[in-house]
């Protein structure tokens, strides 16, 4: 993967994507149709994860069957809101090593607050993947990022339902080695930092807290 913006235009991840926009959809839909468009998401995220081979048996003859090599990917989710997403995406690929980064919005400055963080070793010989469903300014994604390269982290994919033309145009100006996969770029961010069209607060609607 080397460009850094891909919007993945499914069908079904539009069709699901719209269900998650409608402001009538209910928690536990909200909840199970996220899990559903994570895994059409995570097939583009790791499209090029490294391959080895294997020699099997099948019930035919012996061949040489692809397998993914090197060390086990990493998933890192950015909380709370990102749990949504990799719920789905671990179903996908359940031998990924987790890590979690707490960050929160200063709803003033706008700017993200560092409250925990723990990842998995040997995150310079692994690929990971940061999920995050809204790339709104940028600034809690940068922050996560910075703080994975800080831990050797050297080859990060960005994983996000939502992104704003502020978030994406931050995130290249900040780590343009990083490339972004997204359902959907919508139109900008208002005056509080909220994607619009957007599908409001994702965690709130996730986790039903308002």
């Amino acid at each position: 993967m080397t460009e850094h913006l891909t919007i993945v235009n499914h069908p079904l991840v539009q069709h699901k994507l719209t269900l998650m926009r409608d402001k009538e959809t209910p928690s536990a839909v909200f909840r199970r149709v996220l899990r559903e468009i994570s895994y059409l998401l995570a097939y583009e995220v790791t499209r090029d994860l490294p391959m080895t081979t294997k020699q099997i048996e099948t019930p035919l003859k012996a061949i040489d069957a692809p397998i993914l090599a090197g060390k086990k990917l990493a998933l890192v989710s950015i909380l709370r809101a990102g749990n949504g997403l990799l719920d789905g995406v671990l179903d996908l690929i359940p031998s990924a090593r987790v890590g979690f980064v707490g960050l929160y919005r200063d709803e003033e400055t706008l700017t993200p607050v560092q409250y925990y963080f723990k990842v998995p070793d040997a995150l310079d010989q692994r690929q990971v993947v940061v999920v995050d469903p809204m790339l709104a300014t940028g600034n809690s994604s940068v922050a996560a990022i910075d703080l994975l390269k800080k831990a050797g982290a050297k080859n990060i994919r960005f994983l996000c339902l939502l992104a704003a033309p502020e978030g994406v145009a931050r995130m290249k100006q900040a780590h343009p080695d990083v490339p972004i996969v997204t359902a959907s770029v919508d139109e900008c961010l208002n005056d509080h930092g909220y994607i619009v069209p957007g599908l409001g607060d994702a965690g709130d609607r996730i986790y039903g807290t308002k």
